[in-house]
């Protein structure tokens, strides 16, 4: 059981690292996938599967939620072939991506979001989910998959230097 001493501890240190969460976006037409990160940025959680009512109110929407969220950092699924070339999608998501960046000051960034959908589909399967659950679900581990990717890159990057 926690202690109230506890408490301070994690929230001291969260306050000397100072670090500000980062909120994941795995982009669809008809849903966004939202997953956010940890006080510390170690591990990424599914947070929501919003369902897109438009262009505008959506990059709306999502911003709200990264500043609700205290997000320092908003890392965007770039959807790519497997071969690396791009599609119409990816240029749909590049636009959404461009108006995020324009409507906010929060870091925006993009990120390779190849195979993170057919891992999220893998795992519900596993699970044993009905169709109909996984739905609302996939987005939302999809955009877990491209958070820990994108965790476990600054991380490797801070190793290195």
């Amino acid at each position: 059981m926690k202690t109230k001493n506890d408490i301070l501890f994690i929230y001291n240190e969260y306050k000397e690292r100072n670090v500000g969460r980062i909120i994941a976006f795995d982009i669809g037409d008809k849903r966004v996938g939202v997953a956010i990160s940890d006080p510390f940025n170690e591990m990424a959680l599914p947070l929501e599967t919003y369902w897109r009512k438009g262009f505008e109110r959506d990059i709306d929407y999502l911003i709200h939620l990264a500043k609700d969220k205290y997000a320092e950092t908003i890392v965007c699924g770039l959807p790519v072939n497997f071969d690396g070339t791009e599609s119409e999608q990816t240029q749909k998501t590049r636009e959404f991506i461009a108006r995020l960046s324009e409507k906010t000051d929060i870091k925006v960034v993009s990120a390779d979001e190849r195979f993170t959908t057919m891992q999220a589909r893998r795992v519900l399967l596993e699970a044993d989910m009905r169709r109909e659950k996984r739905k609302d679900v996939i987005d939302k581990i999809a955009a877990s998959y491209i958070l820990e990717d994108y965790l476990r890159k600054i991380k490797l990057q801070g190793e290195n230097k």
